[in-house]
């Protein structure tokens, strides 16, 4: 089809299908055509992941191959890349931190007056060692906009003086996949021989102390009602958590090997999820993609307040005091123990995960950033 604006995106997340939302729903619009590049292969937190396409994606998708693909950080593109930058793109969009070494590559490769858009989650004002820094100042420079991916994020470009337009746009959830689901619910429990209505409490993420998971291992440890709990990730914790597990029997699962695409299976079988991030000099919590596909399955959501949760949250759940463990006991307690206020987060964290960061609402507010640029 003639007249259509041509979009070049690229991240090495896309090397996962569920995380090519964005650049499926923009395609799906139909004015725009959509190339979406991904790593050939890329080793993420839960092993090796290959790009391909998937049947029915609306956008094209082209698999690159990389050099030093074991670390985000160091990951350069193949030479396809740059012959693909060379095509008459309207826009080219990259899906990476600017201070990455792919970031500096794409910056470098891509043509002069074809605007440039870079992603960032980073919500501490850092200060990176050679050359990461070199790369930073070099991308910072080429680029024509950035989307910050959280208020916290924004507000980190405005300290650092950025001056180019900018726009604050959360990452989305697929709310037709991650959606309530009694049968998985259902099938998941008895999977685990779980067979009464005794309350299950959630993790997902990575098992290291920064996503505050020894802190829920403590409240979990001083409840006093039933319960049961599920951890769903992977780290270097993990041999603690299963260590900790053994005394509590079949009450505590730990599944290390679940895919994304299987997640709301897990998080349909949970009562709450819990989110206890703890803040580091280094770290605050990004943004928390565990919070929107929980609100998008109904699953109630505890969650601490560092960083960019409590924008993400909203009033959609509870926001304790990272730090505050009586605090936490009792906001975990009290949520058990309640199930009509259980009932009423679902609905609200539903209607988030909807209304906010669902991928057609967050395609939409990229296109029209893209667009202004374009103007």
């Amino acid at each position: 089809m003639t007249g259509r604006r041509r979009l070049l995106t690229i991240a090495h997340s896309y090397c996962v299908e569920l995380n090519r939302r964005l650049p499926q729903e923009i395609a799906r619009r139909g004015d725009w055509e959509v190339t979406a590049v991904g790593p050939a292969t890329f080793r993420g937190d839960f092993g090796w992941h290959k790009t391909a396409p998937a049947a029915g994606e609306r956008c094209q998708v082209v698999a690159v191959p990389v050099h030093f693909g074991r670390r985000v950080h160091t990951m350069l593109y193949g030479g396809e890349l740059a012959k693909l930058l060379q095509q008459p793109w309207d826009v080219v969009h990259c899906w990476e931190e600017p201070y990455v070494a792919s970031a500096a590559q794409i910056a470098n490769a891509t043509r002069l007056r074809v605007p440039l858009v870079f992603a960032t989650f980073q919500n501490i004002v850092k200060r990176y060692l050679p050359p990461f820094n070199w790369i930073e100042r070099s991308a910072m420079r080429r680029a024509d906009g950035l989307i910050a991916f959280g208020h916290t994020a924004r507000r980190v470009l405005d300290e650092r003086g950025w001056q180019q337009p900018a726009r604050t746009i959360p990452p989305g959830v697929d709310v037709k996949h991650f959606k309530p689901d009694p049968d998985q619910r259902e099938h998941t429990r008895l999977g685990f021989g779980w067979r009464d209505d005794t309350p299950v409490i959630g993790f997902v993420g990575r098992f290291v102390p920064e996503k505050g998971i020894k802190h829920l291992i403590q409240v979990l440890d001083r409840l006093k009602a039933p319960w049961r709990a599920l951890f769903i990730g992977s780290g270097p914790l993990e041999s603690d958590v299963r260590s900790w597990s053994r005394q509590y029997g079949d009450r505590v699962r730990v599944e290390t090997s679940v895919a994304h695409h299987d997640v709301p299976a897990y998080l349909n079988a949970m009562d709450m999820l819990c989110a206890p991030s703890q803040t580091t000099p280094r770290w605050r919590e990004q943004f928390g993609r565990m919070l929107t596909e929980a609100f998008a399955c109904g699953v109630p959501v505890v969650a601490s307040d560092s960083g960019e949760i409590p924008h993400v949250v909203g009033n959609a759940g509870v926001i304790v005091g990272e730090g505050d463990r009586a605090a936490w006991l009792a906001a975990v307690g009290s949520l058990m123990e309640d199930s009509d206020r259980r009932h009423v987060l679902a609905r609200r964290g539903r209607d988030r995960a909807e209304t906010v960061y669902a991928w057609p609402v967050v395609a939409r507010q990229h296109l029209n950033f893209f667009n202004d640029l374009i103007r």
